[in-house]
């Protein structure tokens, strides 16, 4: 047997879609499984709509995620002659015909059918009819000579033997009468060129794939095996589109979401092995094969995506937790200052308590990373006259403090408590206030330590809490 080569096939006609990143994911989990090539092809052909940006941020995407592709990328656009030269091959081959039918005939037949509530089937008009006969001002398309008797089996891999009435499938259009190729055709040939021995895809292709089936038989090319995948669905059970919030990869990545979280939320979304949830990208590639997809619809939870990150914020080497931190502020909030970066490294054991995002971190450490406490203005009613004297006393004992930790200042903040006749909370809340602008936040021992002597003074004494 060939060795395993899968692909990918994005259009550069938008940013990447989550279902697509499924897709390119479990076609490249399959063939490193195999031991065999991944490859990118961009389907560029949509000349309007394709853009470059767009084929960057896909690739940037993939990478991200992990998923690296083998040699360089296929572009679609440049195959284009080869793609019309098989055209021309099937209809010297008698596997195609030219169609004469203008627009208005074509619009015709999809009204008729829309009237009776059936799907429009071509009427295959011009299939047998002298070329002799066609109107000499009309332009024609190409279409394939579909079969019309009998029925076509595709072993799916995913789906198990897939049967379908021949006649159902219409004459379709390979080349346009512009002379430019269709998906049809042209996924087929740059499958075939390519080598691909595994086609695997949304379940949304099927029909494409009984059509595709039909050219390998003509030009007498082997025929790949394919895998259709159940689409992925809201979590409402209706299917995903790119109108859907957070239905593309940067969504993800704009909140936090880190890429081994993303990556292994999406392996479990419709494949399973055993009872195991959590894969690092080693378990993911010796353990992910075909047999473990499974054949319903998966659903997009986000608080599973949210659980899933949380894991990985917790478990994760912490080095590796503040380069992606720091990374991710850089890109999408601000870059955090180097004299800063030390104090935030030192607190991540705090900071990522209870945080779900990257952002949640960020915002957990927002009064290290700026100078200036920004007061939540409901919060700041709360330092009322009471509150400042607890705010003075405090500062006026952490003069003598030497070195700060839970066991200096504890004894400090039970003092207060005794003789402000209080509790913790009224002496913790206007500390807490005080130092990072707001009531909630990480334990006011872990503020305190976090910021320094130097730091709690200056913010104790600010003006605004005399």
């Amino acid at each position: 047997m060939s060795k395993v080569a899968t692909r990918f096939a994005p259009s550069p006609t938008g940013a990447l879609h989550i279902g697509g990143v499924r897709t390119a994911l479990f076609n490249w989990l399959y063939s490193k499984n195999q031991k065999g090539t991944f490859h990118l092809r961009i389907e560029d052909t949509d000349k309007e709509r394709s853009k470059e940006e767009y084929k960057i941020q896909i690739i940037k995407s993939l990478n991200w995620l992990g998923i690296k592709h083998d040699g360089n990328e296929y572009i679609q656009s440049t195959k284009i002659d080869y793609h019309i030269k098989i055209a021309n091959e099937l209809l010297k081959n008698g596997y195609a015909y030219k169609c004469y039918c203008s627009p208005e005939e074509i619009e015709e037949q999809k009204k008729r059918a829309r009237q009776k509530k059936i799907p429009y089937i071509y009427n295959r008009k011009w299939r047998d009819v002298d070329e002799k006969d066609a109107p000499k001002e009309i332009k024609p398309v190409i279409r394939f000579k579909s079969k019309i008797e009998g029925n076509s089996i595709l072993k799916d891999l995913v789906q198990g033997d897939v049967a379908i009435e021949n006649s159902t499938i219409e004459d379709f259009v390979i080349l346009r009468n512009d002379g430019t190729p269709t998906y049809n055709l042209s996924a087929t040939v740059d499958d075939h060129e390519m080598g691909m021995t595994h086609i695997i895809r949304g379940d949304d292709h099927k029909i494409n794939t009984f059509k595709q089936m039909q050219i390998y038989e003509a030009m007498q090319w082997d025929l790949p095996k394919f895998a259709h995948i159940p689409l992925i669905h809201t979590i409402e059970g209706k299917k995903l589109s790119k109108r859907d919030n957070a239905s593309t990869l940067d969504d993800y990545s704009k909140i936090g979401i880190m890429p081994d979280a993303l990556r292994n939320y999406l392996l479990r979304l419709g494949w399973s092995f055993k009872d195991k949830e959590i894969f690092t990208l080693e378990e993911s590639i010796k353990y992910f094969n075909i047999e473990g997809i499974g054949k319903s619809p998966s659903k997009l939870d986000m608080s599973r995506i949210l659980s899933m990150n949380e894991y990985y914020i917790k478990n994760i080497n912490e080095m590796d937790l503040f380069d992606q931190l720091t990374e991710y502020c850089k890109l999408y909030k601000s870059e955090i200052n180097s004299n800063k970066k030390d104090k935030i490294k030192k607190s991540l054991t705090f900071l990522k308590n209870k945080a779900k995002t990257l952002e949640d971190i960020f915002n957990n450490g927002q009064y290290i990373i700026e100078d200036e406490v920004n007061f939540n203005q409901d919060d700041i009613k709360i330092i009322d006259d009471k509150a400042k004297k607890v705010i003075s006393d405090f500062n006026a004992q952490l003069a003598n403090v030497d070195k700060l930790s839970k066991e200096t200042l504890e004894p400090i903040v039970n003092e207060l408590i005794k003789s402000h006749q209080t509790n913790f909370r009224g002496v913790g809340q206007p500390l807490r206030i005080a130092l990072t602008g707001s009531k909630f936040g990480p334990g006011l021992y872990d503020i305190i330590i976090s910021l320094g002597k130097d730091e709690v003074t200056k913010r104790l004494t600010n003006k605004k809490l005399t």
